[in-house]
C-alpha cells in the first residue's frame, strides 16, 4: 500500500505531513531561487496541486493538531488575503517584513 495515500497516526498522509514541513521550512533551504521551482523538485507536484493540498490542509483539524503555529498562521494570512480582496484595503504587513 502506499504510505502517501494512507493516513498515519498524526491522521495525515506522508504527503501532506510533507507539504506543511516545506512551507514551515521552505525559506531557509538551499536550492532552486524560486517556491515554485523547490515545489517541483522537492514534492513533484506542480504549484497548483500544491496550493490546492495546502488551501485543504489550512482546514484540517489534524494539520491543526500536526502544527498548530503553520496553521493558524496560514489560517491568518488567508483571511488578512481574502479581507483585503472585499474591501480594497491592502493586508497588514509586520514591521521588518
Amino acid at each position: 500500500m502506499d504510505s502517501t495515500a494512507t493516513p498515519g497516526a498524526t491522521g495525515l498522509t506522508d504527503r501532506e505531513q510533507a507539504v506543511l514541513a516545506f512551507e514551515r521550512d521552505w525559506c531557509r533551504r538551499q536550492g532552486p531561487a524560486t517556491k515554485a521551482d523547490a515545489i517541483r523538485l522537492e514534492l513533484s507536484m506542480s504549484r497548483a496541486r500544491y496550493y490546492a493540498l495546502l488551501d485543504r490542509l489550512v482546514d484540517a483539524p489534524a494539520a491543526l493538531a500536526h502544527d498548530p503555529l503553520l496553521v493558524r498562521r496560514l489560517r491568518r494570512q488567508r483571511t488578512d488575503r481574502r479581507r483585503a480582496r472585499f474591501t480594497g484595503v491592502p493586508t497588514r504587513r509586520r514591521q521588518g517584513r
